[in-house]
């Protein structure tokens, strides 16, 4: 178990006032059995009323306006977590026919159905099943994701956080998106659920308590055999107490970290940093 504040933000530059702008920002961390959020606030330069709600998803979102004209504007999301290491598979997983059956597939349609980003192509679906013969289906889910991870290049600049997985597929190369987009992809394909989680990867294992680093925005997935496990295909493992989560959803479109719409200058230079500190 690990508690860890993260600091993420995000840096709009305008050429030019903009007279308006409306945005929803998905960066306060979630609570559930594996992470207690002790504090967390989202705050907006130039200074601006906010409001919050939980979204179909169960991800957080803080949703501002600015509608004076502004040149610059900042939005710093500061949490601390609690995160405890994700559990293994338990023996009591089901199995495939389980997974077949009709209140499985009564309860996560959302999560077995392809997507815009998460379709994959047929040698995809081909490999998964192959790998996946005559293991059961927690032992399948994990060797999917490795099989389809080691046929991919960690390249950032490839692809775009919209791109469907077959561009990745095709290319041979993508980050993490890309490849939690196609490990979702593969494991729907052979009846697993599977989603999307967006969040925050501490780079350093070994980081010092009270050191302040940089991190790294990240995305993983989970599937479910009987419960959610979660996955990071790009790191090749289990996610750990160095694994920080934001939101859940079919795909990245469901958890982006902000998105909105403004009225100005076409053009805007974007900065965004996050900054990760052990503190226990």
């Amino acid at each position: 178990m690990s508690l860890v504040r993260v600091v993420h933000t995000t840096a709009f530059t305008y050429g030019s006032p903009v007279t308006a702008s409306y945005n929803e920002a998905r960066m306060r961390p979630v609570d559930d059995g594996r992470q207690t959020v002790r504090s967390a606030r989202v705050t907006v330069s130039p200074h601006t009323w906010t409001d919050s709600y939980r979204d179909y998803w169960g991800t957080a979102v803080t949703i501002f306006e600015v509608l004076k004209p502004h040149e610059h504007l900042e939005i710093v999301a500061d949490s601390t977590v609690e995160v405890s290491a994700a559990a293994p598979d338990g023996a009591d997983a089901p199995g495939w026919e389980e997974l077949g059956s009709a209140p499985v597939l009564d309860a996560y349609p959302a999560f077995l159905a392809p997507t815009s980003t998460t379709a994959v192509p047929d040698d995809v679906a081909a490999l998964a099943l192959d790998v996946a013969s005559g293991l059961a289906p927690g032992e399948a889910a994990e060797a999917i994701c490795r099989a389809v991870r080691d046929r991919l290049d960690y390249v950032p600049g490839v692809t775009t956080v919209h791109s469907p997985a077959s561009d990745a597929w095709r290319s041979g190369q993508g980050v993490c998106q890309d490849m939690a987009h196609l490990g979702i992809g593969a494991l729907r394909s052979v009846g697993i659920p599977a989603r999307y989680v967006s969040g925050y990867l501490h780079p350093q294992a070994d980081a010092e308590v009270g050191v302040t680093v940089v991190g790294e925005s990240h995305a993983w997935l989970e599937w479910w055999v009987g419960r959610w496990v979660a996955y990071d295909p790009t790191n090749r493992r289990f996610a750990g107490d160095d694994h920080v989560v934001v939101g859940r959803g079919r795909q990245y479109g469901d958890v982006p970290p902000l998105k909105g719409v403004y009225a100005g200058p076409g053009a805007s230079d974007l900065e965004v940093t996050v900054e990760m500190t052990r503190l226990a």
